[in-house]
């Protein structure tokens, strides 16, 4: 006769009852391997500790970034990245990631005079922007797996046109929501449509 023919008719057999600190720090640990992977591989939250991408998103905006979707494709014009300090940038002892807007692409030439920024030889028209860039830069030739970034508040972004290209690899992911303040949550101004003449 097995074990389960021995047992009276009706019962169930007994289950082990675990120690209900057990199951807590169980659940605990679970969840804290679930958030690391989700963070370092998915997505993560950021916010935004100064105003160098005004107008678009303002000082202690809270973010998501989509860490993944660069897995699949490469930053696109007009992308707003966050990515991690460059060689340059760490020199200076920057540590925090940085977050700024793709606007020259691996092979682009770009320029800024006159108030306009010149990718190709083509103006963009940036209806984004906090003011137009009362600055010169260029013209510069983006090296191949590297990127331009320039802040949305030209005049007041530490960016590309102070310290150089950003590496591929430097890249953590792209901003895509906007979860706080309440008022604004939602995507992040989506990126703009540019002329095909830009591309060489």
């Amino acid at each position: 006769m097995t074990r389960l023919q021995e047992q009276e008719p009706g019962k169930q057999p007994l289950q082990k009852v675990e120690n209900p600190w057990v199951e807590a720090i169980k659940t605990i640990a679970l969840s804290g391997i679930l958030a690391f992977g989700i963070r370092s591989f998915v997505a993560e939250a950021r916010y935004i500790p100064s105003g160098s991408m005004l107008p678009t998103l303002q000082i202690n905006d809270r973010l998501i970034i989509d860490k993944i979707s660069y897995d699949f494709r490469n930053p696109t014009r007009g992308d707003i990245v966050v990515f991690s300090p460059t060689d340059a940038l760490k020199k200076q002892n920057f540590k925090d990631a940085f977050i700024k807007r793709v606007i020259g692409l691996p092979g682009d030439k770009v320029e800024v005079k006159d108030g306009l920024v010149y990718v190709n030889a083509q103006p963009l028209q940036e209806k984004y922007i906090e003011d137009q860039p009362n600055y010169r830069f260029g013209p510069v030739s983006v090296p191949p797996n590297e990127y331009l970034v320039l802040g949305d508040n030209r005049n007041n972004s530490y960016d590309s046109h102070y310290w150089g290209f950003v590496p591929r690899t430097n890249i953590i992911g792209r901003a895509v929501i906007r979860f706080w303040p309440l008022n604004r949550v939602g995507e992040i101004y989506p990126a703009p449509k540019y002329p095909t003449s830009l591309k060489k």
